[in-house]
């Protein structure tokens, strides 16, 4: 099966884990093992990964050399692209025979530059800020800024992604058995401008949306988003909360998520399976193999509305 993996933040970084690069490397050693037991068994894998806290890194290592010089986010997000998939790279490498080959690509991918989304930031980037320095960052850079806890974060555009620039390249990379290591972070955010050519625009693309359309593009068997929960839960966080292990895709319209975690994660299955009548599945990123052949995780195939809708709690 021709699979696309969509690596969450925990691929190299643990709920409340500092963000060193020893805890980034030995995470992204259990994301290769995983991804090893796909491609042995016999899948051709494409990885696609998050980039969040190493671009909120750079942003405040950037703002501590000099505020007035901040780099912008397409830029930072090339810079996060690079380094996460060195690090994921070498290590699958490490696990598999050293003919197979591993490559990392730069990927710009292009959103409309009359998206809503860029009259409306929504997306927290880089480090919290009392709320008197959030507003001078924000009267010094011409930010937007919202509540977040008990501080205020910038927020930029979330635009949805309409093309991936680099996606011949990455057939190509396939069709010659090379494993990519694509759109990383949902991609380096790009607008077409009038004369045709391209240019990088202060945005943070949702990477489970631009995992979906790789998927698409690649005509992809299955989309994996991989994560730290073990599967999709409705009534979350409540005594009646349920994992789902089987749906379909028209079933899910009637559920409601967080809008800021498990959310974007349904949006980018349910378009998939709508759109191809593939397979998709949200677990855990060690349970990678386990979720494509359908032993855990949440399941989201092709189906009438109201179809397989299956659960399980946790055992008491």
């Amino acid at each position: 099966m021709r699979v696309v993996v969509a690596l969450g933040g925990n691929a190299l970084l643990r709920r409340g884990q500092p963000l060193t690069a020893e805890n980034q490397r030995a995470n992204a050693a259990i994301a290769a093992e995983a991804l090893a037991r796909l491609v042995n068994g016999g899948h051709e894998v494409v990885i696609a990964h998050g980039n969040g806290p190493q671009v909120g890194l750079l942003a405040l290592q950037g703002e501590a050399y000099n505020a007035d010089e901040l780099y912008p986010l397409d830029v930072l997000g090339a810079e996060t692209e690079g380094m996460i998939g060195y690090l994921i790279e070498q290590e699958l490498a490490n696990r598999l025979p050293r003919d197979r080959g591993i490559a990392t690509l730069l990927t710009q991918v292009e959103v409309a530059a009359a998206d809503p989304a860029f009259q409306q930031p929504t997306k927290p980037v880089g480090p919290v800020y009392t709320q008197r320095d959030a507003e001078a960052m924000a009267r010094q850079h011409g930010w937007s800024i919202a509540p977040d806890g008990g501080g205020y974060r910038r927020v930029v555009a979330s635009p949805a992604p309409v093309d991936i620039l680099e996606l011949d390249v990455i057939a190509l990379l396939l069709r010659e058995g090379v494993i990519p290591i694509c759109a990383g972070g949902g991609g380096i955010p790009v607008v077409r401008r009038d004369d045709g050519s391209y240019g990088g625009v202060e945005a943070v693309i949702d990477k489970d949306a631009t995992s979906a359309l790789l998927a698409r593009c690649l005509n992809a068997d299955a989309l994996l988003l991989l994560t730290d929960v073990d599967a999709v839960q409705v009534d979350f966080g409540t005594p009646a909360a349920r994992r789902i292990r089987r749906v379909s895709a028209g079933t899910l319209d009637d559920m409601t998520f967080a809008a800021g975690s498990m959310a974007p994660k349904i949006a980018a299955a349910r378009d998939f399976v709508a759109r191809t009548g593939g397979m998709a599945a949200i677990g855990r990123l060690e349970d990678a193999l386990l979720l494509l052949n359908g032993r855990a995780g949440t399941r989201i195939e092709a189906g009438a509305k109201g179809e397989c809708a299956y659960y399980w709690r946790e055992p008491r």
